[in-house]
């Protein structure tokens, strides 16, 4: 078969092979039947199309897990399971033990198993559990170093002095920068009149972050990533770390951010939302306005008092809070969003955003530094409030 045309087949799909005159065997006729269960246009096959459809039948789509697994890449198997899931409903069979062993872990799947988790049989919570649990060891291993990195080296450019103690302390590029009015050509060299460098390493806390979670069920994604963020920087003695979660009630999960997979448990997706409400909590959580971060993943939709929200971020950043709005913390960009609350915050100084995981320990690293953080979103994600 020529490749060309075998790749059409592929693509098209259809009982008579869409006019490519190809028909398909082996693999190729068991990877087309995989595709055609969640994306072909007719249910049980039709004249013309691709036949769609799992059924209700728990050994159906364990049969079919196999298959994507054995046919893609890990990548496109948690696409097609997240398209499946949506498209044909399968969030019921979620619930059975021997789907959670066969699914493919990644983020969308711990969300949708969130959603669920209140009508969770015992036996198949278990199996939830194990799965979030690969999610999140995942996610720590990809995102916990370069975060503590990157907040580390925040908090030691933020202590600058001009009197170092040792010679390790001294940072010597800002320092040659300062002298070169100094330099002396016959020797080739700088005198250094004026030392620039690190103060010694606090043990004592010098930043609080609070992070404000919404719980709605559009938010998913942000709130597993928001969970792992909160427990890497609550590991680090230099940041008093607080988490809460929201709906129309607030839920402070901070004593539990020592285990981000209980954390997740204790979460709750779906419902109304009162930003003002978390607002008001989070704040009362800040004893330092001057050294705090406060950060709001939310898509803005608020079920609350809107102006009396407004009032409350007025005050924390004329207090000195670093506030910060994030649309998502998340891969796939923005959700839809309030576009009226977001351009009132961005009337008060507090940019309103989406931002990925891979940037968050950067953006988190601006924050401590204080740096302008619209200036900072539109030069790393292409992005204003």
């Amino acid at each position: 078969m020529d490749e060309r045309l075998r790749r059409w087949r592929m693509v098209l799909g259809g009982g008579e092979a869409d006019g490519t005159g190809c028909g398909l065997q082996g693999d190729d006729a068991a990877m087309d039947s995989a595709l055609a269960a969640v994306y072909g246009e007719q249910q049980g096959g039709g004249q013309g199309g691709r036949g769609a459809g799992l059924g209700a039948s728990a050994p159906r789509v364990a049969r079919w897990l196999g298959d994507i697994r054995s046919f893609f890449p890990s990548t496109v198997v948690q696409v097609m399971q997240k398209d499946a899931i949506e498209r044909l409903n399968l969030t019921r069979l979620l619930l059975e033990p021997e789907m959670l062993e066969a699914v493919e872990p990644d983020v969308h799947l711990v969300g949708t198993l969130l959603a669920l988790n209140r009508v969770m049989p015992d036996q198949a919570r278990e199996s939830a559990r194990a799965v979030v649990r690969r999610v999140v060891r995942d996610l720590e291993r990809r995102l916990a170093q370069k975060t503590r990195t990157a907040v580390t080296g925040a908090l030691d450019r933020s202590a600058r002095t001009h009197r170092p103690k040792r010679v390790a302390d001294i940072d010597w590029d800002r320092t040659i920068r300062a002298n070169l009015k100094n330099y002396l050509p016959e020797k080739n060299t700088v005198v250094p009149s004026r030392l620039v460098g690190y103060a010694r390493r606090q043990r004592a806390v010098q930043r609080e972050v609070v992070l404000c979670i919404d719980q709605s069920g559009s938010m998913a994604a942000s709130v597993v990533y928001a969970s792992v963020f909160g427990a890497v920087l609550a590991s680090m003695r230099s940041l008093k770390t607080s988490l809460v979660v929201f709906d129309t009630a607030v839920v402070d999960l901070t004593d539990q951010l020592h285990d981000p997979v209980e954390l997740l448990f204790g979460t709750q997706l779906g419902g109304g939302t009162d930003i003002n409400r978390a607002i008001a909590y989070g704040q009362g959580l800040i004893t330092r306005p001057a050294e705090s971060i406060f950060v709001l993943i939310s898509d803005l939709y608020e079920g609350g008092v809107r102006l009396e929200m407004l009032r409350r971020v007025a005050a924390m950043t004329q207090a000195g809070v670093q506030v910060i709005v994030l649309l998502a913390l998340s891969d796939e960009g923005a959700p839809f969003y309030d576009h009226e609350n977001a351009a009132a915050l961005a009337a008060l100084g507090v940019p309103a955003f989406a931002c990925t995981p891979d940037a968050f320990p950067d953006l988190m690293a601006a924050a401590i530094e204080r740096r302008d953080i619209t200036q900072w979103a539109e030069r790393h994600l292409g992005a204003g409030s």
